[in-house]
């Protein structure tokens, strides 16, 4: 049974999408409130350290892991963030967490696969500059490395793309088919193929288009995870509806009443957003009816909550989207214990990797290369003492 770091763990929704066949040896969060949601979820086995990943230590994480995963901050590489990039104080734990991985690396115990994921805004910070800060790392480490974007809408009513940059030991076997000779969309979009143009030449040595499978088209829209009766939030009265309506411009207006004539249920998703006009500046509600809800995001740094709007025929309704309904729209089953706090739940869920989008790159990255991996050597590399690391960490670059 493979075994995993998850560094940045939140929730757990790495782990929820790595599956039962994967033994979870370490996780770390530095948010308390998280780690007991993580512990309500996952029991208290001891494998979590909650704490700064600066503090964490290479003599707590136990054995070699076949996979190291973390998702760390990506306030500093959001497109609504300050800009700071890898130099902010969040996004910047990059940088710890990549001394763990050195650290493991020197005493012979380097993970089999290191995965990170963030925000697109990744592949422009600072010019492009902190995704080729991000390559060099891998290069430099002796890990061969690519990356691919993935919107979870593939998966989820989410409209959610994501950067997941993954690097394999020097010695690990990827077998051809894992591998494309260029980028091909829809994981290789033009904006990482911009990103990847700019690492200079000696980590471009070390890169990997890799090759996934599309996935089949999802049969689920926003409105089969809406909850009747949420026990989270209530339902607006009809005058504070009338009052969201009010908000709209009439191209939203437009919206609401083609919603009306579609004869079925259509939920839709508003953000209030403060837009500029002859007259000054107002509030404006803007919706959106194509079956996918917004992305998620955390409700501070002047990120709204989003509310839903649900049609029937004439009847208008409308209410924060409930906590419940965003675990849904991150994959997670409804068995998946929330924090008692509406807050607490819908932060959780804007800081997440989208669980679904986990067991595609488990399924069709992540096992294929353990395997193969694992036939070739006809054991795997944990039991040669570490020397693979050791050589990997010796010649400081990738086979």
């Amino acid at each position: 049974m493979p075994t995993f770091f998850e560094f940045f763990a939140g929730g757990g929704m790495a782990r929820a999408g790595l599956g039962d066949k994967w033994t979870c040896a370490f996780a770390n969060d530095f948010d308390v409130k998280k780690g007991l949601t993580y512990q309500v979820n996952w029991g208290t086995g001891g494998e979590l350290t909650v704490g700064d990943i600066r503090k964490v230590k290479v003599d707590k994480l136990p054995g070699t892991a076949d996979l190291a995963w973390g998702s760390f901050p990506c306030q500093d590489l959001s497109l609504a963030g300050g800009g700071a990039g890898l130099k902010g104080e969040r996004s910047g734990t990059f940088y710890p967490f990549w001394e763990v991985m050195q650290a493991l690396i020197k005493d012979g115990r380097g993970p089999r696969i290191v995965a990170l994921e963030n925000v697109n805004g990744t592949l422009t910070s600072h010019g492009g500059a902190d995704f080729v800060a991000i390559a060099e790392t891998f290069a430099k480490a002796g890990y061969r490395y690519g990356a691919v974007v993935i919107d979870a809408k593939l998966f989820v009513p989410q409209s959610r793309p994501r950067l997941f940059v993954i690097g394999v030991r020097s010695d690990v076997v990827v077998d051809e088919a894992m591998l494309s000779p260029e980028a091909v969309e829809p994981f290789h979009t033009r904006g990482l193929q911009h990103a990847v143009a700019r690492i200079p030449a000696k980590a471009r040595k070390s890169w990997l288009w890799w090759n996934l499978p599309t996935p089949p088209l999802r049969n689920s829209c926003f409105a089969d995870l809406v909850e009747e009766n949420p026990s989270s939030v209530e339902w607006h009265t009809a005058e504070q509806t009338a009052r969201l309506i009010a908000q709209m411009t009439p191209v939203n207006l437009a919206k609401l009443e083609a919603a009306k004539r579609a004869g079925r249920r259509m939920v839709g998703t508003v953000y209030k957003r403060t837009r500029t006009q002859a007259d000054g500046k107002a509030v404006r509600a803007e919706v959106r009816f194509d079956d996918v809800a917004g992305c998620l995001r955390t409700p501070s740094g002047g990120s709204s909550r989003q509310t839903i709007i649900v049609v029937d025929g004439d009847r208008v309704r409308s209410r924060l989207i409930s906590a419940r309904e965003t675990a849904r729209l991150m994959g997670l089953p409804d068995d998946y214990r929330l924090p008692r706090a509406y807050n607490e739940g819908y932060h959780l869920m804007g800081d997440g990797v989208a669980v679904p989008v986990v067991r595609w790159l488990a399924q069709h990255l992540f096992e294929p290369v353990l395997q193969a991996s694992e036939g070739r050597h006809g054991q795997s590399p944990r039991q040669h003492g570490g020397r693979y690391e050791k050589t990997a960490a010796r010649n400081g670059r990738a086979a």
